[in-house]
């Protein structure tokens, strides 16, 4: 069986779709359109990440294309509006870019995702060149993991490692994704960790552990 996915390496997109500085709207937006993207990776000299442009920089330029808004919308929506009269790529783009590094787990890229309220990320190396792209879909992969391959690593890298010579065996059932732990150990201080390593194997979605320990009853 193949290992679980921990890194953004394993579910990057490789072929990323991506910009130079002076790539015009319309053909920003084609390229959108053309490979359901939400944003481009905007790139310069050898391939370094300078920046990003979503659909949330586009936007503006219909938002704002027949109105004439009042001075408090001009105060608060300032670079909205010079968004909405940009037409290269070095105009729009967000910078500096939110990137991550493609040795960083999954847990990592989500997070950066909520903090920051995007949808992709450009995956870059140390030198800031892109490797890649992930998205929210993604990331969203890990839960397509068949039941008995979570299953199955559980018991190789939690159980049989937490409780070796367990008092009566340990069952564990997947089912949809959520797994139940049955069965008697030695040690209950070593119960709640497995509870928690077993919630943070990749395609996890729920643990009801019902483990017990010697003299429990």
């Amino acid at each position: 069986m193949e290992s679980s996915p921990h890194h953004v390496c394993d579910l990057m997109t490789r072929a990323a779709v991506a910009v130079g500085r002076q790539a015009p709207f319309k053909d920003m937006v084609e390229r959108m359109e053309q490979w359901q993207v939400s944003a481009l990776p905007v790139l310069e000299g050898d391939g370094r990440v300078v920046g990003v442009v979503s659909e949330a920089d586009l936007l503006p330029k219909e938002e704002f294309r027949n109105s004439d808004p009042d001075r408090f919308t001009q105060q608060r929506r300032l670079s909205d509006l010079a968004k909405a009269g940009a037409v290269r790529a070095e105009e729009l783009m967000s910078t500096p870019a939110v990137t991550v590094h493609a040795d960083a787990t999954l847990a990592e890229a989500a997070r950066i995702m909520a903090l920051r309220h995007v949808k992709r990320l450009p995956v870059v190396n140390a030198e800031g060149l892109l490797e890649g792209v992930i998205s929210r879909g993604d990331l969203l992969k890990v839960f397509l993991r068949p039941d008995n391959d979570l299953a199955d690593e559980i018991r190789r890298d939690v159980v049989d490692v937490l409780f070796p010579a367990p008092v009566e065996p340990v069952h564990i059932t997947v089912v949809d994704g959520v797994a139940t732990l049955t069965g008697r150990v030695q040690d209950a201080a070593r119960i709640p960790l497995a509870a928690r390593l077993v919630r943070g194997v990749e395609g996890v979605v729920g643990v009801d552990c019902r483990l017990t320990a010697t003299g429990e009853g």
